[in-house]
């Protein structure tokens, strides 16, 4: 009962300051301000700021419904859970297996394609990517999907989050100045690809112990940060269909042998 209580409260008041900063985004996009406006100096700081609440909607959520419901004795706590990342080596290098997967099914499949950006400029990329992107699992992964996990099971809980993900992603593709928004993302592989990471970061979850959310937040911005160099790589329905059932596929399995590992220890 307290999980669902929690559950309501979290995406109620996630979608909450999602849609009223989008939506003023939106209507502010009607008169000619968009965000990542480069030439405007001015523009671009007053439409990033209610952007990057949007963008943190998720994180901000996240802290306020756990200590509301003393979860969490404060941020300090919160960031400690958030960022806990002492982890087995393993754990980093599926996260780094599940991404490098990822885009050579795409370049497998579509072809290969000339680099959107060189490749140092991913480690350049990370802290933006943790931004625009990671926090994001403070809330799905430390509150949402867990407790949806334990009422609907892995499979269930995987979809129902991402069918969630997506609407909270929908303001995206209204918003002047972002690729959403600007045409340049395909709305349906988008949707897709959110289904899959939905899979892969429900596994990263379960295979790295209770509370471990560093671990996706880390695949998220990781990814978020090598996008834009491979983007040109995964814009083909047929790159997208392989690479996304191939994660959601491999996270299954991986789930479905964790599962039974742990049931054979438990009978030790």
């Amino acid at each position: 009962m307290k999980d669902k209580k929690i559950i309501v409260q979290y995406t109620a008041l996630t979608f909450c300051i999602a849609y009223l900063v989008s939506g003023t985004l939106i209507v502010l996009g009607n008169f000619g301000y968009t965000v990542y406006n480069w030439v405007n100096t001015l523009q671009q700081f007053a439409m990033n700021i209610p952007f990057g609440i949007y963008i943190l909607s998720p994180a901000i959520a996240s802290y306020i419904v756990l200590k509301k419901n003393n979860k969490i004795a404060g941020f300090k706590e919160w960031l400690q859970t958030v960022f806990y990342a002492k982890n087995n080596i393993l754990l980093y290098l599926f996260v780094v297996a599940g991404l490098a997967l990822y885009f050579f099914i795409h370049i497998v499949v579509s072809g290969s394609a000339p680099m959107g950006l060189p490749f140092y400029t991913f480690f350049l990329s990370l802290p933006g990517g943790l931004i625009i992107g990671g926090l994001e699992e403070s809330g799905w992964m430390y509150i949402l999907q867990p407790a949806l996990d334990k009422k609907y099971g892995f499979v269930l809980s995987s979809i129902f989050a991402g069918i969630i993900w997506t609407f909270w992603h929908i303001p995206l593709f209204f918003i002047p100045g972002t690729n959403h928004g600007d045409g340049l993302i395909n709305f349906w592989m988008f949707v897709v690809q959110l289904l899959a990471f939905r899979f892969f970061d429900g596994a990263i979850y379960k295979i790295s112990g209770k509370g471990r959310v560093f671990m996706c937040v880390l695949f998220h911005t990781m990814f978020n940060a090598a996008s834009p160099i491979f983007g040109t790589m995964t814009m083909t329905w047929a790159g997208t269909i392989a690479a996304n059932a191939v994660l959601v596929l491999v996270s299954i399995v991986t789930v479905g042998i964790y599962d039974k590992k742990n049931r054979q220890n438990l009978l030790k």
